[in-house]
């Protein structure tokens, strides 16, 4: 299927590994013009190796300022930005309790707040053109309970934010959505660690907890993500769409 997303030009957050990484090189096989932006320098080198003309930029993303340059280095390259994904993110922390308040903070300020910054940065251009796409990457997590308290409540709040912005701006041509993955499985990731640390477990894990009885894949994420950002997509408005082999225990 032609998604028409040649030389639309993408910000991927987060997008140096994981399911970053996979939708950055979703959208260059659309032949889209793709910008990531990560903190690790290591990791952005492989994959300015591993994906064709991509645009690496280096930033730390809980910092407002460096969030502020980024958008304006990816103009200054490209022009303009078509389409924006929020994937950057990351938990810390453990049970209420136990975990302090900054840590609260830290994860807001990565999962929630750089996605709503970003946002914001990005639809001055949009609403110039009338046109774009906004994709935030949740978790199933951010429905239910699972997970990191942190990080679960900051996806909570991407999922809400998602909805409202969608309202707000689709008057002005832009689509914002979400997707929610269950658990995923690749080599950067804490489950591929978990797995290496305790097979049993988390292979019983994903018997008991994940009807299709796999992980999901990178490529599965992306693949909803490109289509979403597509006019293919041009009725789905403010959806977070689960994406979890039926993992989610949710009816909704």
């Amino acid at each position: 299927m032609d998604l028409n997303l040649k030389d639309k030009v993408v910000l991927v957050t987060g997008g140096s590994k994981g399911i970053g990484l996979g939708i950055a090189e979703s959208f260059i096989k659309e032949g889209a013009k793709v910008a990531i932006v990560a903190r690790g320098e290591d990791a952005l080198n492989t994959a300015k190796s591993l994906l064709k003309d991509v645009l690496t930029i280096q930033a730390d993303l809980y910092d407002q300022k460096d969030r502020e340059e980024v958008v304006q280095i990816v103009i200054s390259h490209f022009g303009t930005i078509d389409i924006l994904v929020n994937n950057v993110g990351g938990s810390n922390g453990s049970t209420t309790a136990e975990t302090d308040l900054d840590l609260f903070h830290e994860a807001f300020e990565l999962n929630y707040f750089s996605a709503v910054h970003f946002s914001k940065l990005v639809l001055p251009y949009m609403k110039d053109k009338q046109a774009g796409s906004i994709i935030n990457i949740s978790s199933v997590f951010g429905r239910e309970s699972g997970g990191k308290v942190t990080y679960n409540s900051a996806k909570a709040a991407m999922i809400s934010f998602t909805k409202s912005l969608a309202d707000e701006v689709i008057k002005d041509g832009i689509r914002v959505n979400g997707v929610a993955p269950g658990s995923i499985l690749h080599p950067s990731g804490n489950w591929q660690r978990r797995l290496e640390e305790n097979p049993e477990k988390i292979n019983n894990f994903v018997k008991d907890e994940i009807p299709a009885g796999r992980f999901g894949t990178v490529e599965e994420i992306a693949n909803v993500v490109v289509f979403l950002a597509s006019e293919k997509a041009s009725w789905v408005v403010g959806a977070t769409l689960n994406v979890d082999g039926g993992q989610s225990k949710s009816n909704f």
